[in-house]
């Protein structure tokens, strides 16, 4: 594209003078007037410099240089073993050993630039594609985990109620046996107490007998008197006597305690939880296969030491959207969608600004990128899944499967997509809905985050804390643990790496593409609480997280070390 300001002459600018230049110099990296363009070309040091017209200047262009930037010499030379352009000096320092070294030249009248060109740009589309489907790959598992989150709860309420309810039982069986017996032993206390006060009654009238006996009788009298009395009151001494080893007798209530109930109570002493509560996230991983010409003409850049990785937060946008979140993904063109758990589809512009709802039948849960203008969106209830025109806002096609199920995670991969059903299968479909592979995995969590790529599959299983990566025969290609407390949204950088928020730690982990290093590159304290959604837009180096109700929307840029 060509560029839209206007480019000044060079010389004449370090002249003070200001004149709009008519060509660029690629050799000078400079705009010449026709004036000094003339005599660029007349002068022998530059006249072989390679010049095109203004007007098919590109800004972009600037950064292609022609001299080695170490030793500012011309690039004359290239190296098959290295796949590299070199200057005489370089090819002396670093590639003495290299064999077969080549003249530029050569290399460059050997190159089809179109077909170079194609092949690139066919790469660049589906390396886009790729990277906007994993950005789509998000946390689902939200959604499962305020489910489990109340189920939990419940449980526990219903566990304490049934405890409760049988102890309420126990309880008032027990009061009402308790009630009865001491009834029981009351009354008969009641009832002696009775009988004791009719005997004093009875021995008082004695007592006053005994009296009038010997105070107003003949002694005679007295004395039979006395006797009388005497064998009265002895019967009444034995009967007491005999009583008393009844009535002095002390009544308590007591309860026999089950023999089982210490042992319920030490167990219960020594029970630490009704159950171990886990939580649950996600995570992707994808390799990326490139075209591959007969000598490329730039070498694949190496993977990038995850050591060096920095992620840096540059605005925090307030969204605030106000429902839970299924699903974010950054498109092609570096806009967002972001689905909300009740099936509206929000979009925002490629800086996080709302723009519109889309206008797609409620009840999506993954969406994933098929091309430029296309979506494709999984439909757990309806068991299905709906192609988008993003560009008339209808629904150009409905995927029926051909085994009807539960279908929620999403990802395409060369006009195929891999459909996460429930968490023992993940389905190859063409865009027919026709099955290609089943691929049976072993998975704690729903299969809501996974992605397609190369043959693979990759997919995080929050609860059991890890992310798996599996062929399509089925074959389990690697998997990775360490030090991940709940993984839930990801995305992949430029060169694989795979960047996990980590729901449950509050924390954005990064780990190189071959599983062997990780590191934490933004935790809580750098102003992230509840993240729970990651994208990335690999060519441009930045991308957004957002928390599960979409609340606040912060825009990352991830940077490299040299």
């Amino acid at each position: 594209m060509a560029s839209s300001t206007s480019v000044p002459c060079g010389p004449c600018k370090r002249r003070t003078a200001n004149t709009k230049a008519d060509t660029w110099c690629f050799n000078c990296h400079e705009g010449l007037c026709s004036t000094c363009s003339g005599q660029h070309k007349r002068f022998k040091p530059t006249g072989d410099h390679k010049t095109i017209d203004i007007k098919s200047y590109n800004p972009a262009m600037h950064s292609i240089k022609t001299e080695c930037d170490k030793h500012n010499q011309q690039l004359k030379l290239y190296c098959p073993s290295h796949l590299m352009p070199c200057c005489d000096e370089c090819i002396s320092n670093y590639h003495s050993k290299c064999t077969e070294i080549k003249s530029l030249a050569s290399v460059v009248e050997k190159i089809n630039i179109e077909q170079s060109k194609t092949s690139v740009e066919k790469d660049i589309t589906y390396i886009l594609l790729l990277l906007n489907k994993m950005a789509n790959e998000k946390s689902r598992n939200i959604m499962k985990g305020e489910q489990q989150h109340k189920n939990i709860k419940e449980s526990i309420s219903k566990i304490r109620e049934e405890i409760n309810k049988h102890l309420d039982h126990l309880e008032t069986k027990l009061y009402k046996e308790v009630d009865s017996v001491w009834r029981k032993e009351k009354s008969n206390l009641i009832g002696l107490i009775s009988e004791i006060d009719e005997k004093k009654k009875n021995v008082k009238e004695i007592q006053g007998d005994l009296h009038t006996v010997t105070t107003q009788s003949s002694k005679l009298q007295s004395f039979l008197g006395m006797h009388q009395i005497e064998q009265i009151v002895h019967r009444y001494r034995y009967v007491v006597d005999i009583e008393n080893n009844e009535m002095a007798r002390e009544v308590e209530i007591k309860i026999k305690q089950n023999d089982e109930i210490e042992d319920i109570l030490m167990e219960l002493r020594s029970l630490k939880s009704f159950g171990e509560v886990k939580v649950v996230k996600t995570k992707l991983a994808m390799n990326i296969k490139m075209s591959v010409g007969m000598e490329p003409q730039v070498a694949i850049q190496e993977q990038s030491n995850i050591n060096t990785m920095t992620m840096n937060i540059e605005t925090k946008i307030k969204i605030n959207i106000g429902k839970y979140i299924n699903d974010m993904i950054c498109l092609m063109d570096g806009r967002l969608i972001v689905v909300e758990q009740g099936g509206k589809v929000n979009l925002l512009s490629s800086d996080g600004k709302p723009q519109k709802q889309l206008p797609i039948p409620n009840g999506p849960w993954s969406v994933t990128q098929i091309n430029q203008d296309t979506i494709a969106m999984s439909y757990p209830q309806e068991k299905h899944i709906k192609v988008f025109n993003m560009e008339n806002e209808t629904v150009a096609k409905v995927i029926t499967l051909d085994k009807p199920v539960l279908c929620y995670g999403l990802s395409c991969c060369n006009d195929s997509l891999a459909v996460g059903i429930r968490n023992r299968e993940i389905r190859i479909i063409d865009l027919d809905g026709n099955t290609l592979k089943s691929i049976h995995v072993q998975s704690e969590s729903y299969l809501y985050n996974l992605v397609y790529c190369n043959d693979r599959v990759i997919f995080s299983d929050y609860t059991g804390k890890a992310v798996y990566c599996y062929e399509e025969s089925g074959k389990i290609v690697w998997e990775y643990k360490q030090d991940l407390d709940g993984p839930q949204g990801l995305c992949i950088d430029t060169f694989g790496n795979i960047i996990v928020v980590d729901y449950c730690s509050d924390r954005i982990i990064a780990i190189s593409r071959d599983r062997k290093n990780s590191k934490v590159v933004l935790r809580k304290e750098d102003g992230l609480e509840d993240m729970n959604f990651i994208c990335y837009k690999n060519n441009e180096s930045y991308g957004f997280i957002c928390d599960n109700m979409c609340v606040l929307l912060a825009k990352f840029n991830l940077s490299y070390e040299q």
